[in-house]
């Protein structure tokens, strides 16, 4: 197994501070939450650099950020729920050819919408879990919700264990 542990992220956390930006990010994963029926309201990639790092590389799609993006940031245990992933070469080369084939584009908006709503979805577009569910090799990834994916994957990787 790779030193660098990857994971789905999942935000089930309320989102801290005041102001009319943290008051728009609250009402989006309040109304995620509510359209998706769960308690979930994003989906990360997360790479673990090193076992005690306290701060992982996280892949997805934000709307906050626009688009695919990667940073690195903490993931509070208080806020997000870690679901180990297989770890294998194979599983860290196919994460770093979905991020260089998708860096930088957009949000999908449209398709996030359209878990609830049955509208089409942006092909050069991305919403979190549909960017999460590609990478994990998942199919027709803009099917998948935060909330879809927290039942799939462990039942997906328990029976390949």
């Amino acid at each position: 197994m790779s030193e660098q542990q990857i994971y789905l992220a999942l935000y089930r956390g309320r989102r801290d501070g005041s102001g009319w930006r943290v008051w728009c990010a609250r009402a989006t994963d309040w109304l995620t939450r509510i359209l998706t029926r769960g308690q979930y309201s994003h989906a990360e990639i997360a790479v673990r650099e090193h076992p005690q790092a306290s701060v992982y590389t996280c892949y997805s799609a934000s709307i906050r950020d626009k688009g695919v993006r990667c940073k690195v940031m903490p993931l509070p245990a208080a806020k997000w729920d870690l679901i180990p992933l297989p770890s294998t070469p194979e599983a860290h080369e196919q994460l770093q050819r979905v991020w260089t084939a998708t860096e930088g584009q957009g949000y999908d908006l449209m398709g996030a919408l359209g878990i609830a709503f049955g509208l089409p979805q942006n092909r050069h577009r991305w919403f979190c879990s549909e960017w999460c569910a590609t990478a994990l090799g998942l199919p027709a990834g803009w099917r998948w919700s935060p909330n879809d994916l927290a039942v799939i994957v462990p039942a997906l990787y328990k029976e390949e264990a």
